[in-house]
């Protein structure tokens, strides 16, 4: 019996891919980060890939940073997936308990679900999860673990997320191509809510908004149940846009000046209304900058469109009223300057930021809610037995040897061999 189990996780967003590499102690029953690695994205757009050799090229440094740190050599691991192909619905399924005495076991469960997953679909969509909602045995309802029950009739309520073939097959091509196995594909606000989400919000209906850089993933939960999932094609980087042409400066510029008004805390600006850029080391020269004016010129109404469309999502959904525990988000967004009261003026609901929690170890990086989602794929992972290796399976040596391309070194001696020959 190995004394710890290893589980590892590959956040891929549209600005920095995160990499997570963590031991479960068997005795301590506690999760090390014991290795952690954050590389800015390339060849990504908007969470999906554009660019297949520039986004391997990325996950491969995050990755390889990663296992210098952890002293090991990945073999698999759980990947996020965000983009606005990700769809869902809520379908139902209905099976006849198998037992003659009527009582539901684990495959019947299993058979019910699986009758509750079959839905037609496009042949360019694949089902990417199926998260049971409730049960009924016979007349009761709201049933939430059937098992052991009697009943003659089990009806399940499933809530299933769907993404285009295409985007999850490039994903599984980029980290197959690193040598790598993927273990399983996690919607990013499902794996979001893992790691910043509490049982009693999820219990009484809750709305979690991950804020990527170049998408927004929005996941409901009702009766402590996924009940919708969708992505919208906003994000941080919109903001980051918005102040490059409005002060006519760098991309890079702009993400300084933005991450600068995100730090100051709330109310010790009032003294001062101007801006300190000094110590930014920006590309241009810049003349003195209004933290009002950037605030409530450029920064309020951009976060304001995107939660008018957040809302107009809330309502396509028809659980508008449901989620009383109101509006937790997190993501690289989250921490936007005004971001909070933008959103509670535009859904009237309460607001929090979403710190990741759970995890201990080298954490110190990202204990951010811009690492909510790759802290929530280990999460996951643990909650539903994907990913977890015993450490006897992670050898250093092994893997590395398996990922050299030996082809193409054998390719390119044999190439300056001819090079000498007449």
């Amino acid at each position: 019996m190995p004394k710890s189990q290893l589980i590892s996780a590959i956040d891929i967003g549209t600005t920095k891919i995160t990499t997570v590499i963590a031991s479960l102690s068997l005795d301590q029953e506690k999760i090390n980060v014991i290795g952690v690695s954050n590389q800015p994205a390339q060849g990504i757009r908007k969470s999906q890939i554009v660019d297949i050799d520039e986004a391997i090229e990325s996950i491969t440094q995050s990755v390889e940073a990663a296992e210098r740190m952890a002293g090991y050599s990945i073999s698999s691991a759980l990947v996020s997936i965000a983009g606005i192909h990700i769809e869902s619905l809520n379908s139902k399924g209905v099976v006849a308990v198998a037992d003659s005495e009527g009582e539901i076991d684990d495959q019947d469960v299993a058979r019910v679900i699986e009758a509750a997953r079959a839905v037609s679909l496009p042949s360019s969509r694949e089902v990417l999860h199926v998260i049971a909602r409730d049960f009924k045995v016979d007349s009761q309802e709201g049933v939430k673990d059937p098992v052991g029950m009697s009943g003659v009739r089990l009806e399940a309520e499933a809530h299933l997320v769907s993404g285009s073939s295409t985007a999850m097959r490039n994903i599984s091509k980029c980290i197959a191509e690193i040598g790598i196995e993927v273990d399983s594909l996690v919607f990013t606000g499902l794996a979001s809510a893992q790691a910043v989400l509490t049982s009693t919000e999820k219990e009484l209906g809750v709305i979690l908004i991950d804020l990527g850089g170049g998408s927004a993933s929005i996941a409901l939960f009702i009766d402590g149940a996924l009940s919708y999932s969708s992505v919208l094609p906003v994000g941080a980087k919109n903001i980051t846009n918005d102040l490059a042409i409005g002060l006519r400066v760098s991309l890079e510029s702009a993400e300084k000046i933005k991450i600068a008004l995100s730090k100051v805390p709330a109310g010790e600006g009032e003294a001062t209304d101007e801006l300190d850029v000094k110590g930014l080391i920006l590309n241009e020269e810049v003349g003195k900058l209004s933290r009002k004016t950037l605030v409530e010129g450029i920064i309020r109404p951009r976060l304001n469109e995107i939660f008018t469309l957040v809302g107009e999502e809330i309502k396509k959904s028809g659980f508008g009223g449901a989620t009383p525990a109101g509006v937790v988000i997190t993501g690289g967004g989250a921490l936007t300057v005004g971001l909070a009261s933008s959103c509670k003026r535009c859904l009237s609901l309460p607001v929090r930021i979403g710190y990741p929690k759970g995890l201990s170890g080298l954490v110190d990086e990202i204990k951010s809610p811009a690492f909510a989602a790759a802290w929530g794929l280990i999460e996951y992972g643990l909650k539903n037995a994907k990913g977890v290796k015993s450490g006897s399976s992670f050898k250093k040596m092994s893997n590395l040897i398996g990922k050299i391309p030996l082809k193409g070194f054998f390719d390119k001696g044999v190439k300056l061999i001819k090079s000498f020959l007449p």
